[in-house]
């Protein structure tokens, strides 16, 4: 274990080349850290699998007394990409990838914690490459996770103080409503010190059913599909939707990927992450990639390793380069990103199942789960978001629908987006943002997260 201490942002970068740590590679348990300091290190969840965090406690913490600091655990999706590397660096993280500054870092509001989830996934590892140690369902990436929780948590007072927050982007939704039921019944068997302060799910691949179905008429209402191919589209998703009825989830894991292929070839390739875009347009899509005859989460997995330009070349370089001689605890034979495969190939099964009931029995439980969608999105349209919703059979819901919206602004009278709340429940919509929301509208996620985590005002 080791830390170095975290100075103001603009001398990070300093502290970046030059902070070095002690620790061995396989760190166990998290020691206490002081304001402004930064952590990482290993836990070994299950014999020979290791999961790599990366945890930065915020210079402008403060403690008012009856709102205590909030930690904002940041889950990526994929399956297989990288929170550390991408979360991190190209979205909410003290640095971009240039290693410069970033002015919009959620750091002002909260602690982040980047996991490296599931094991195979950037930094994370599983040794010699056993398949068998690969996770092969979410529910099982969470009972990974909270065995990193309970060996950072338990025993330290000091983060024990600070609400958790399971903040997700992509497939990373799935991670974490399965995740946070398994880390409430781990702390209600008194085996995880920790409190649970709630679950946001941001474009979130929550009911792939309901996504796949919103495809063809969204694109067909942008024209960037005729009618005669949003019909295919449609017929697509309904060979789809049968397979996960029936749980041929494999079948339908393959039959989403060709899917994806229809559009692209029949769209003249936009961007899936933003409709009003050509992928080649988009500064942070990838032009098409396959991954063991897949596209994954259209390229989510591997778009890291291409677009996202450094001082360094691509963020592959930036992690496997300036990034590991900084950490200095990454074994020589593990490669950032070089499991990422196995990790998609292995949850593959469980790809299009839907976890629509695992947000009911958050909400059910009490957990305040915020929803957030980008406009423009197309991976993980608000339409299919919106569609998932509404089959909730949480006992709020006809309430929650007759409420109004309230605008959103940020700097400005121009509206960059609308909230709609009751009790537990929270839906954004968020104006002008693509799959990406941080990078988007930076202002207004910025104002979210700390209206999400009640962050202290500064």
């Amino acid at each position: 274990m080791g830390k170095c201490s975290l100075l103001p942002l603009q001398l990070l970068l300093l502290s970046l080349l030059l902070c070095s740590s002690s620790f061995h590679h396989v760190a166990d348990a998290a020691a206490g850290a002081a304001d402004g300091s930064e952590q990482w290190g290993y836990v070994e969840v299950r014999p020979k699998a290791h999961l790599f965090w990366w945890c930065y406690r915020s210079p402008r913490r403060v403690d008012n007394g009856s709102t205590p600091w909030p930690t904002v655990l940041w889950l990526q999706g994929g399956p297989g990409a990288s929170g550390v590397a991408i979360g991190n660096f190209q979205e909410i993280g003290p640095l971009d990838t240039d290693l410069k500054p970033r002015s919009s870092t959620w750091l002002q509001k909260a602690d982040l914690l980047f996991v490296d989830n599931p094991v195979g996934t950037g930094f994370s590892f599983v040794e010699d490459e056993i398949e068998s140690l690969f996770v092969k369902t979410d529910v099982e990436a969470a009972e990974d996770l909270t065995t990193l929780l309970k060996k950072l948590y338990n025993g330290n007072e000091s983060w024990q103080k600070s609400p958790l927050f399971l903040v997700a982007e992509s497939y990373g939704g799935k991670f974490a409503v399965t995740a946070g039921l398994t880390i409430l019944e781990a702390i209600n068997a008194g085996e995880l010190k920790l409190k649970l302060g709630g679950v946001a799910l941001g474009d979130s691949w929550i009911s792939p059913e309901d996504f796949v179905f919103s495809w063809g008429p969204l694109l067909h209402d942008v024209s960037r599909l005729d009618a005669k191919d949003a019909k295919k589209s449609n017929s697509m998703a309904e060979r789809i939707q049968q397979q996960i009825a029936k749980g041929q989830l494999g079948d339908a894991t393959n039959l989403w990927s060709n899917l994806e292929i229809f559009i692209s070839s029949k769209s003249n390739d936009v961007d899936f992450y933003n409709f009003l875009l050509d992928e080649a347009s988009d500064p942070l899509s990838l032009t098409s990639v396959e991954s063991s005859g897949k596209f994954m989460m259209k390229t989510y997995a591997t778009y890291l390793s291409s677009k996202a330009s450094s001082t360094s070349g691509d963020i592959s370089s930036l992690m496997d380069g300036p990034i590991r001689d900084k950490l200095k605890i990454i074994p020589k034979n593990v490669r950032w990103g070089g499991q990422s495969d196995h990790v998609f190939s292995s949850l593959a099964n469980d790809f299009m199942n839907p976890r629509i009931s695992e947000v009911d029995e958050l909400l059910s439980l009490g957990v305040n789960v915020t929803i957030y969608n980008g406009q423009v999105d197309l991976i993980c349209a608000t339409k299919g978001t919106e569609a998932w919703v509404q089959k909730l059979k949480w006992e709020g819901l006809n309430s929650f629908n007759n409420m109004d919206r309230t605008p959103l602004y940020c700097d400005s009278e121009v509206t960059k987006g609308f909230l709609k709340s009751y009790k537990n429940l929270h839906f954004y919509w968020i104006l002008g943002a693509g799959h990406f929301v941080p990078v988007d509208q930076p202002c207004l996620s910025l104002k979210m997260i700390a209206d999400i985590t009640h962050s202290p005002a500064v």
